[in-house]
């Protein structure tokens, strides 16, 4: 291997433009929820451009993609790489799409060079990472790795009713391939920082050592319907009351933690039958917790939980986590880690090592496999936002990185 090898950026280039042209929002941002058409049209182009590579296309229960080039030792377990190609409504162009090309584009530069691994390497598209259409997100990794039951998962609905299972299917990209059964060696995934540190401090690449522990939690309010005029105020049980209580405390739980760097949000309440002129019998919430360490955010989880018995008395209702997910903190793999270290002083890159605020399909990978990420800087940090950007000088020391990464984990001896 030539330590020399660098990524085609010219031609990665490319690729995000077509990627850009594809549900286009705002003018620089982008709209490419799961399962519509942008997302269809999208995987169809990723799924040409990894054939056309010499990738051999598998698809799972809930639409993952897994473009396959084959190593020396046939039937070896793969070095992946991916992240995920749906965005937010308000989306930007970079944010998990990155990662999804940039593995493609290892592929191409190792096709160019006539450079073979004894393992196999994979990209992978991992299905509604954002979440911004099915609850929850990152459902696609969570199914692979057991962390979400699989019919959880098909049988989430968006707003119109519409299940995660009968919107993939209208894609035609619910594959066959059981879940979860597929092994992997490695898992590296390139992402933008999606915050302002590495910009502040002009770090050319960001080594991903941990997260802020995070716990995710889909909570059941259940209370009764009656009219909005003659019911008195004591005889209600007002779901949306009940959901108001838990989102004011757990901000308050946030602003109290603050100056250990937590946060708290209350992401999405859906209530029932959500009409004027009656009272809602039920509500959904999507909630989260981070903190930078496990005690911390076992605290908060403590204290939302006392917070939610004095709702339920409060409101008349019944409150009831009935979902919670857990991830963050140590979840990288040392050695993988270490690999992106020595590419990265290889390649002669200024570096840091830095934690990940956000949630990523990475985090969920790891649960089965040896897990890094790398980070690349981006423009003030903006994210989930049209403003979203990042310059080719600001990508390329991570595509050369994860390349050299993938290249040393993929040809370590078996």
């Amino acid at each position: 291997m030539k330590n020399s090898i660098t990524m085609n950026e010219s031609r990665f280039w490319k690729t995000m433009v077509v990627s850009n042209g594809i549900g286009t929002h705002r003018e620089t941002g982008l709209k490419r929820l799961a399962f519509t058409e942008e997302d269809k049209a999208m995987r169809d182009v990723f799924v040409q451009w990894c054939r056309e590579a010499g990738c051999e296309i598998t698809i799972d229960q809930v639409g993952n993609i897994f473009a396959r080039r084959e190593g020396t030792v046939p039937g070896s377990d793969p070095v992946a790489m991916g992240s995920h190609l749906d965005t937010q409504v308000n989306g930007g162009r970079y944010d998990g799409i990155l990662g999804v090309l940039a593995g493609l584009e290892v592929i191409r530069t190792l096709n160019d060079e006539g450079i073979e691994t004894l393992r196999p390497l994979e990209v992978i598209v991992w299905s509604n990472e954002e979440g911004a259409r099915f609850v929850p997100t990152m459902g696609g990794s969570a199914a692979f790795c057991g962390n979400w039951d699989l019919d959880f998962i098909l049988n989430a609905k968006d707003d119109d009713g519409i299940t995660f299972e009968q919107a993939l299917q209208s894609t035609g990209y619910q594959g066959s391939a059981p879940l979860p059964s597929r092994r992997l060696d490695t898992y590296l995934e390139l992402h933008i920082e999606q915050g302002p540190i590495l910009d502040a401090e002009r770090k050319q690449v960001g080594v991903v050592v941990g997260g802020y522990a995070v716990r995710s939690l889909v909570i059941e309010v259940k209370g009764e319907t009656a009219h909005v005029g003659p019911t008195p105020m004591d005889q209600r049980r007002n779901a949306i009351v009940g959901a108001a209580y838990v989102t004011t405390a757990l901000n308050e739980i946030g602003w109290k933690y603050h100056a250990e760097d937590a946060k708290t949000t209350t992401s999405r309440i859906v209530a029932f039958p959500n009409k004027q002129g009656i009272i809602s019998e039920y509500a959904e919430m999507m909630v989260d917790l981070r903190h930078p360490t496990q005690a911390g955010v076992e605290s908060m989880l403590a204290e939302l939980k006392q917070a939610i018995g004095k709702a339920q008395q409060r409101a008349q209702v019944s409150i009831q986590i009935v979902k919670e997910l857990k991830y963050g903190m140590d979840s990288f793999d040392k050695e993988v880690i270490s690999a992106v270290k020595q590419s990265v002083k290889k390649l002669g890159y200024d570096s840091m090592e830095i934690k990940s605020q956000a949630g990523h399909d990475a985090y969920q990978v790891a649960l089965v496999a040896p897990t890094a990420m790398i980070f690349t800087p981006c423009d003030m940090g903006y994210s989930h936002n049209e403003k979203e950007d990042a310059t080719p000088e600001q990508l390329s020391p991570g595509l050369n990185v994860l390349l050299h990464s993938a290249l040393a984990r993929a040809n370590r001896p078996l």
